[in-house]
């Protein structure tokens, strides 16, 4: 296979079947040869992201995605996708380890901010506590000007419980919570734009669309972006990755 792009999932499986679905979904399609040409790697192993960047003594998630990059750029695909937010706080090592671009889904996301919402003066962030405290869905939207929130401790608690207690565990997505988060962040945190700063926060938003808030989903700009660059690449254009940035 030539002209294919390669998509690092499984953190979680979940989320990741949600890109895929969105994916192949979005992609414009008359017969099965339209489709995308790409390579899933779903490593559902891969060490809790999270507990890695609040305790470095817990397993770190930097060796099996690095290897994962390393074995994939043998097949020499024309970019990578990794799919979780959180894994981007090693973005510049695991670039570091191939030539093929990887696709940094948190500046894809804030990037998105002015073109969908040009009003937009003041941004929410929900996310994992891992996404939090490595800042960077925050140094971007401070780099691109906006205000921000990050909520408080009640709406932190209930992100990581739709994450972890319903998502990953049950593997459901509660519609009430997710509304709830939302709501919150909107009224008492006057947030025009809410980012979703977690692919299964993005799964909630494909399960439970049908709220007034406007939102920023990464996993559907990543979708978007894998799309535009893949059928770039296979109509034979070439693509200049270091000015996407």
């Amino acid at each position: 296979m030539k002209k294919f792009f390669t998509v690092i999932g499984g953190m979680g499986s979940l989320a990741t079947e949600s890109y895929v679905h969105l994916l192949n979904e979005k992609t414009p399609t008359k017969k099965d040869q339209d489709y995308l040409d790409y390579i899933l790697v779903n490593h559902s192993t891969v060490p809790d992201r999270t507990a890695h960047i609040l305790d470095h003594s817990k397993p770190s998630f930097l060796p099996p995605l690095a290897e994962d990059i390393k074995q994939q750029s043998l097949l020499k695909p024309e970019f990578m996708v990794i799919i979780c937010n959180t894994a981007h706080y090693y973005y510049k090592e695991l670039q570091a380890v191939t030539d093929i671009p990887i696709i940094h889904m948190p500046h894809m996301a804030i990037s998105m901010i002015g073109k969908k919402y040009p009003k937009a003066k003041r941004v929410g962030l929900i996310a994992t506590k891992g996404t939090i405290a490595d800042h960077v869905y925050e140094n971007e939207i401070k780099d691109a000007g906006y205000e921000y929130s990050l909520g408080d401790q009640s709406v932190q608690d209930e992100v990581e419980s739709l994450i972890y207690d319903d998502i990953k565990i049950k593997g459901a997505v509660n519609a009430p919570k997710f509304h709830h988060i939302l709501q919150t962040m909107h009224d008492k945190f006057d947030c025009d734009v809410i980012v979703l700063g977690c692919t299964e926060l993005s799964l909630a938003q494909e399960k439970a669309p049908d709220h007034p808030y406007e939102v920023i989903d990464s996993q559907e700009v990543i979708v978007d972006k894998s799309i535009e660059f893949g059928e770039k690449i296979r109509r034979g254009e070439k693509i200049d990755f270091n000015k996407i940035y």
